[in-house]
């Protein structure tokens, strides 16, 4: 029964890239692309961010597609190049967040890929495995700075030198917006997506 509902055994995605050929470059380049302006533009109107977790969705949705090297990529590549365009995120940020959607990205595609498990548990998942490393970063901060720092530390009010869970407290629960996006549009999107390569894979070439 739980295996009934956990595996999927017949699925489209993800289709695996392994960075053998230009188009699996372009590929990661394109969710890179979106992970690093979408933060941007919601900045453009006043809208937080690390609230509704832009940088998260298009991570996690590389990793679902297209396994679990694309995923570890475009989380490594997108705060790193987004401080680099825009500053953002803080720099005292930026190795924790580095951390955290890296690990996003990882876990949806293994879990996905090698695992076969559904998009649904793929993602609950990467999203556990990603604030348990967030949980750890924040900690290792504590550690070594004896201030603890978090995405959304400063919309809570909690400042550095909060206790370490209270600041990850504060990230998981202002983030609520972000996550139940997540669960709602990305099995979604992903079914959206697989439905219409599906229907791709079964149309006559043509030829002959």
């Amino acid at each position: 029964m739980i295996k009934t509902i956990a595996i999927c055994k017949s699925q489209v995605f993800p289709k695996v890239i392994k960075y053998t050929d230009v188009r699996s470059y372009a590929f990661t380049l394109i969710f890179v692309s979106l992970a690093t302006a979408t933060p941007w533009v919601l900045h453009q109107f006043h809208l937080a961010g690390p609230i509704f977790l832009p940088m998260h969705f298009f991570v996690l949705v590389a990793g679902l597609l297209f396994g679990w090297r694309a995923g570890l990529i475009v989380g490594l590549s997108t705060p790193i190049i987004s401080f680099a365009i825009s500053g953002m995120p803080a720099v005292v940020l930026l190795p924790q967040i580095i951390a955290e959607i890296s690990v996003y990205g990882l876990f949806a595609g293994i879990l996905r890929e090698k695992f076969n498990l559904r998009v649904l548990w793929s993602l609950v998942g990467a999203m556990i495995g990603g604030r348990l490393t967030l949980l750890s970063a924040i900690s290792i901060t504590y550690l070594i700075e004896g201030a603890a720092y978090a995405p959304l530390s400063v919309y809570a009010g909690i400042v550095g030198g909060a206790n370490p869970l209270a600041v990850f407290w504060s990230t998981v629960a202002l983030s609520w917006p972000g996550i139940a996006i997540q669960l709602i549009s990305i099995p979604l999107v992903i079914k959206l997506l697989g439905t219409i390569m599906a229907k791709k894979s079964r149309e006559p070439t043509g030829l002959g």
